[in-house]
């Protein structure tokens, strides 16, 4: 893809903590509405990936541009303002407060947020929830909640850390209709996922990351044919 067309470009991302280099050159570009998808083994840079590109990595150097923005240098927070929002794996729900108190926790970064109404037209279960605290939802509609929550920040560009961890089937599929929603909303998004038969239904293109490097990089179109390289590429 050519970088001109990238929303999100992203080169020679090094990233550290303390002294270990976790990211060695990181290289790829995601475009406006698109879906993709970082593949990889456990401990390959994926999450470090998402992180570091939200500025929230304790040393990075390389270059990452947002809508033709330099991000290196600037702190998670002013990022967050460029309309780039960060869904993490273990989701960081707020136990002690309700649905609605974790929904309106975080402020609004960019104008276009979703309303709580549209929270709930996207996952009629919280609204069912929504004086339940954190602590009493189960794994599906924590995730249902933290990415409601990030959908009202007004960011365009979410970063999804393995969405569909420990769900059940039926979430899973749920979780992988709202991508398609989003998608088709206008939403683009950057998703680290184990599961790639999930990640087939719902992502453009997948990169394969190896010991904090892009080493491949699969349109969908070519992941069936491709699945002897991809087996390989997992472990499994």
């Amino acid at each position: 893809m050519p970088e001109a067309a990238a929303l999100l470009g992203v080169r020679a991302l090094n990233a550290w903590y303390g002294e270990s280099h976790i990211l060695h050159g990181v290289d790829f570009d995601v475009a406006a509405g698109e879906v993709v998808t970082l593949l990889g083994r456990n401990g390959a840079g994926k999450t470090t990936t998402l992180k570091a590109v939200m500025g929230m990595v304790p040393r990075r150097r390389g270059s990452v541009r947002f809508a033709g923005q330099e991000l290196i240098g600037k702190p998670s927070n002013q990022i967050a303002r460029q309309g780039i929002a960060f869904c993490p794996e273990e989701r960081g729900i707020f136990a002690s407060l309700d649905v609605r108190e974790n929904l309106l926790l975080p402020p609004a970064v960019r104008a276009g947020g979703f309303t709580l109404e549209q929270v709930f037209e996207l996952f009629p279960n919280l609204r069912e929830r929504l004086r339940s605290q954190g602590s009493k939802l189960s794994g599906g509609e924590q995730q249902m909640l933290a990415i409601g929550r990030i959908l009202r920040t007004g960011a365009r560009l979410l970063l999804l850390d393995e969405p569909t961890e420990g769900l059940a089937p039926v979430i899973v599929q749920q979780i992988g209709r709202t991508i398609s929603r989003l998608k088709a909303e206008g939403f683009t998004i950057l998703l680290v996922e184990q599961n790639f038969r999930f990640a087939s239904r719902v992502a453009d293109r997948h990169y394969v990351i190896e010991n904090g490097r892009v080493v491949d990089m699969i349109p969908n179109a070519e992941l069936e044919s491709r699945l002897h390289e991809v087996h390989e590429y997992l472990g499994v």
